[in-house]
C-alpha cells in the first residue's frame, strides 16, 4: 500500500490481501504480472507480502489506515492535474485480487465494505479493481445492502476472450455506481461493442516489460472515439514498451510508454468519470 503511487490514475493504494488465485498473466508459462513478480523478488523477506504470490494472505486493519489519510478534495495534483479537486482516489488492490476464493465474504465486508462506509472512509473515493467479477456479483449479493456509493467497481480486459468478464461487473452496485474496465495490457483489437454504453469509465495501456507484444495506437484511437460517441469517459494510461503507429514502430525514453509528453497529442487523454471532474 502507499499514500502515494506512480499510477496515473489515482493518488494512492491499499492491499487488503496480498497475492492471488493466477489469471492470464500470471500461469504456467507465462509470468508477467507486476504483482507477481514483486512478490517472487521479496517473499521471505518482507512481512508486508504473502509467503508466495499463489498464497492469498489477509492483511487486516489496512484499509483503516488508508481511510485516515488525509483528504484532497478540492486540492490541486501538480504531478497528475487531471486528478485536481477530486476526492482522494484509492485503488484497492494493486498487489493482490481480494476476490480470491481464499478470501471469506465477512472479512470482505468488514475490511472494506465497513471502511469505506466510516466516517473516514467517506473522504475518499475507492477503486477496486478484479479480474473475477462472477464473484464481485455473487459478494454483492450475499451482502444484502446498499452498495457504496464511494466504491468504483472496476475488471480487468486484456483481449477478447476477457470481455465476459464485464456482464457480472454491470450487475454489481445500482445507478449511483461507478464502473469501469481496464485495459492493460491490452494484447489485441477490442470492439466492446453494446457494453460499452454501460460503463463510466475506460482505462487503456499497452504492455511494459521484456518482450511485450504491441500496443498498436490505432487501437488507442478506436477507444477514444469510441467512448467519445457514447459519452464515456477515456483514460489512456500508457503505450507500453512496444508501440506501433501503423507500420512505424515508437521509440520513447520512458519505458512503459507513461510520459504523455512523449505521444501524438491527439492521444493525450486523461478523463475521469462525468459525475466527478
Amino acid at each position: 500500500m502507499g499514500k502515494t503511487t506512480g499510477i496515473q490514475w489515482c493518488d494512492s493504494t491499499v492491499n487488503p490481501t496480498m497475492g492471488c488465485d493466477g489469471c492470464e498473466l500470471w500461469e504456467e508459462g507465462r509470468r508477467i504480472c507486476y504483482a507477481g513478480l514483486d512478490h517472487e523478488r521479496k517473499k521471505g523477506r518482507s512481512p508486508g507480502y504473502a509467503p508466495s504470490f499463489d498464497a492469498v494472505t489477509r492483511f487486516p486493519g489496512r484499509m483503516l489506515t488508508a481511510a485516515a489519510w488525509r483528504p484532497l478534495t478540492g486540492l490541486r495534483r501538480l504531478e497528475k492535474p487531471w486528478l485536481d479537486a477530486l476526492p482522494r482516489l484509492i485503488f484497492v488492490s494493486d498487489m493482490s485480487d481480494a476476490l480470491s476464493q481464499a478470501v471469506s465474504f465477512e472479512y470482505l465486508e468488514d475490511e472494506i465494505i465497513n471502511t469505506v462506509e466510516s466516517p473516514a472512509g467517506q473522504q475518499h473515493h475507492w477503486l477496486w479493481l478484479t479480474k473475477r467479477s462472477p464473484r464481485m456479483r455473487e459478494f454483492s449479493r450475499w451482502l444484502r445492502r446498499p452498495w457504496p456509493a464511494n466504491l468504483w467497481v472496476g475488471t480487468s480486459i486484456t483481449g477478447q476472450q476477457s470481455l465476459g468478464r464485464i456482464r457480472p461487473l454491470l450487475e454489481v452496485g445500482d445507478e449511483r455506481t461507478i464502473r469501469f474496465l481496464s485495459i492493460e495490457p491490452q494484447w489485441e483489437a477490442l470492439d466492446l461493442g453494446e457494453w460499452l454504453s454501460r460503463l463510466n469509465w475506460i482505462i487503456q495501456g499497452g504492455q511494459s516489460g521484456k518482450n511485450s507484444p504491441a500496443f498498436d495506437l490505432a487501437w488507442a484511437r478506436a477507444m477514444r472515439d469510441a467512448c467519445q460517441k457514447v459519452g464515456v469517459r477515456y483514460f489512456l494510461k500508457q503505450l507500453g514498451a512496444n508501440v506501433r503507429d501503423g507500420s512505424a514502430v515508437l521509440k520513447l525514453r520512458d519505458r512503459h510508454g507513461g510520459d504523455w509528453n512523449e505521444w501524438p497529442t491527439d492521444l493525450r487523454i486523461r478523463q475521469l468519470p462525468l459525475r466527478l471532474s
